[in-house]
């Protein structure tokens, strides 16, 4: 995502370091995937789609609106990171079986 957004970045809220094995990988080759998750706060600017890339949208959904949506199950680990701000960073395993599953 592109954004003209000024944000500060008020915490770290955690890292989620995991293997995907071949086999639940959508590219069909064992990686490391390693998700940093912080909190932001918007300072100001406007969102915007990335031009030449991959966001066609981009949008600001609210957090109690987030569990609705289809999305990356990675989403459900900063949620619960951002939900509980586990003062080691880490929450319980949040099972992803590749990085778009739903």
């Amino acid at each position: 995502m592109s954004s003209a957004n000024s944000l500060v970045v008020e915490r770290l809220l955690g890292v989620d370091s995991r293997v995907i094995p071949a086999a639940e990988a959508w590219s069909g080759a064992e990686h490391q995937n390693v998700g940093i998750f912080y909190q932001v706060r918007i300072t100001g600017g406007t969102l915007r789609p990335e031009v030449n890339g991959s966001v066609a949208e981009s949008v600001w959904t609210p957090i109690p609106e987030v569990a609705r949506l289809c999305r990356s199950s990675l989403v459900d680990v900063g949620l619960a990171l951002a939900q509980t701000l586990p003062a080691t960073g880490h929450v319980p395993y949040v099972p992803v079986g590749g990085l778009i599953q739903h």
